[in-house]
């Protein structure tokens, strides 16, 4: 256990050397989406061979989790990597108000027809660039894991 400042650990390691430690932080958030696969310039037959049951008009939806991991430094006055608080207003703001109870399709405007299609791929890959740019100095994005249903997930993870 780390006390703070100062203080050690019943290992006898001091509080400054967690600051040289690689910790991780996950967080978990759920949300409920709908989506289509569709491209545009090919025929209905095409889409249904290439993307089965999922080019069925007007879509269908999942229920999402979203494992959120963060790395950085840990503050040793409070024992946190990051204020959970602001972690979860970030996520709410950003993610999970565009895309909660939504239709992906026209959620966002880069699955619109013609775009790219809302795979959980795409999905997890559009909220890793959308993170990135608002966590608080500090703290970084280590890994997102997507899962769409208990069997299928997509990972994005910074590579090391």
């Amino acid at each position: 256990m780390i006390l703070g400042p100062g203080h050690q650990a019943e290992t006898g390691v001091e509080a400054e050397h967690v600051k040289s430690m690689r910790l991780l932080l996950e967080r978990r958030y759920r949300f409920s989406a709908s989506h289509l696969y569709w491209r545009g310039g090919w025929t209905e037959e095409r889409n249904r061979q290439v993307f089965g049951k999922c080019s069925f008009r007007p879509g269908h939806g999942h229920n999402y989790r979203l494992y959120l991991t963060v790395t950085g430094e840990l503050d040793t006055a409070t024992g946190f990597l990051i204020d959970l608080g602001a972690l979860d207003s970030l996520v709410q703001t950003h993610i999970l108000d565009v895309i909660d109870h939504r239709h992906l399709n026209a959620a966002l405007p880069q699955f619109e027809e013609g775009g790219a299609i809302p795979t959980t791929e795409n999905l997890v890959a559009w909220i890793a660039l959308t993170l990135e740019s608002v966590l608080p100095a500090g703290t970084s994005l280590r890994r997102l894991r997507l899962e769409e249903d208990e069997d299928l997930a997509a990972i994005w993870e910074v590579e090391s």
